[in-house]
């Protein structure tokens, strides 16, 4: 019988190193995606907080067109009063 010698197998590397070099590719790609998408929750929480902030300052851009709140904000950040009144002011400051 006779024996037959081995040769080296290039097709078997060649498959080996083709089907590593994908598997990196999509490990890497996966990796990309999933920083993406939190890159992406990220970013629609900043524009959900700006939104809300936005919709704040609508109302209150409304708000000061109206006499009776444009009073409110004179009476209680500025401490303005009206002519004959006595501003009360609390020693608890």
């Amino acid at each position: 019988m006779k024996q037959r010698k081995r040769s080296f197998n290039w097709f078997i590397v060649l498959l080996v190193v083709v089907i590593g070099y994908f598997s990196y590719a999509a490990v890497q790609q996966q990796i990309r995606l999933n920083a993406i998408a939190k890159e992406q929750a990220a970013v629609q929480i900043r524009q959900n907080e700006a939104k809300k902030i936005n919709e704040e300052l609508k109302k209150e851009k409304t708000d000061l067109e109206k006499p009776e709140y444009i009073e409110k904000v004179a009476r209680e950040e500025l401490g303005m009063t009206k002519q004959g009144e006595m501003p009360y002011i609390s020693s608890k400051k």
